[in-house]
């Protein structure tokens, strides 16, 4: 089934679907928890790890309301059988980087705007991943976590309608993080 979604622009998909920011919900936790278990229903032994990460995952910060999952797989998963199931499930691949191997998909995206629940699956191997020690320094710092906030309401001003952009700009800091996150373990 052809989603028209693939027609657009990127630049009618930003008009469409433009960087919002909103204070923490903690319904965030019971999505991804319905979700995780959606997902181990579709894919079972596929998957070797699955965690919560981005901001929607960190009690009392600023988020785009959009719940972010990281899924492990083993190097040797049937990509083409995983993207069938996956599509038969509602997820919408948007990116896939084969060099790497990462698969990005969407839930949530429709053609009159986000739906309620919206979702970003983030598929890599198994491995040390720099989401797992951004979001767990973050949740412990509470300085940091207000200047991520506070980076991101400047960044909306500029990007509202450029999310590659927006994520671009972030690239840094996160960066920075992940060093702090790493060398403080």
């Amino acid at each position: 089934m052809h989603n028209k979604l693939y027609d657009m622009s990127l630049e009618e998909l930003w008009q469409l679907f433009p960087i919002e920011l909103a204070e923490h919900n903690p319904a965030w936790f019971t999505w991804y928890e319905e979700e995780k278990s959606n997902l181990f229903s579709a894919l079972g032994s596929t998957i070797k790890q699955i965690a919560h990460i981005g901001s929607t995952s960190i009690p009392n910060l600023l988020a785009k309301p959009i719940v972010d999952i990281l899924l492990q797989v083993s190097p040797q998963v049937d990509v083409a059988r995983l993207k069938v199931i996956l599509a038969d499930n509602g997820w919408l691949l948007m990116a896939e980087n084969v060099d790497i191997g990462s698969l990005d998909f969407n839930k949530g995206y429709t053609l009159e705007g986000f739906a309620e629940r919206v979702f970003h699956l983030h598929i890599k191997h198994v491995g040390k991943h720099d989401e797992l020690l951004f979001r767990d320094y973050i949740a412990a710092h509470p300085d940091d976590a207000a200047e991520y906030a506070a980076l991101k309401r400047r960044l909306l001003a500029a990007y509202k309608y450029n999310r590659d952009a927006y994520t671009q700009a972030k690239t840094d800091f996160i960066r920075a993080v992940v060093a702090k996150a790493q060398t403080s373990k």
